[in-house]
């Protein structure tokens, strides 16, 4: 995967991501709008460099076609990475929403549940979908090619 492909799909993730774990947030706690927005933006920010630097070191270890990898290795990344974020952000989120960081604990690991199934979900689909767009770039070249 190229850099600019590894930062387009660190940003569409995110951007699922933060505005799911915004809504999620507003149902399940008093806080403001507002604050969660803000919240969740630096977070998704921490999130996203993360990501870049997780996958980046995950991709050298597995190797291979993406979208072969067994369930136990996607089950394996998501834990790791989600771990990873946690330790992260915890703080982060205890001191922007002044909360204990038992509070926010609870809180971000409620939108770790969230995100880590989201997570398989969006890699396994994104994996997919990456495969047959390549297939059909390379298919149009081809077809080009003998015009």
């Amino acid at each position: 995967m190229s850099t600019l492909e590894r930062v387009f799909h660190s940003v569409l993730f995110e951007l699922l991501a933060v505005t799911l774990s915004i809504t999620g947030l507003a149902i399940f706690t008093e806080h403001e709008l507002s604050s969660l927005s803000g919240t969740m933006v630096v977070i998704a920010t921490i999130a996203m460099v993360w990501n870049y630097g997780f996958n980046l070191i995950f991709d050298r270890f597995a190797t291979g076609e993406k979208n072969r990898r067994p369930l136990s290795l996607r089950i394996a990344h998501v834990i790791l990475f989600e771990a990873g974020l946690l330790v992260l952000t915890i703080p982060v989120m205890a001191y922007i929403l002044n909360v204990s960081l038992w509070q926010a604990f609870v809180m971000d690991l409620g939108v770790t549940v969230f995100i880590t199934i989201y997570a398989f979900i969006f890699n396994f689909s994104y994996d997919h979908i990456r495969v047959i767009v390549r297939q059909n770039l390379m298919t149009r070249k081809h077809i080009e090619a003998l015009r």
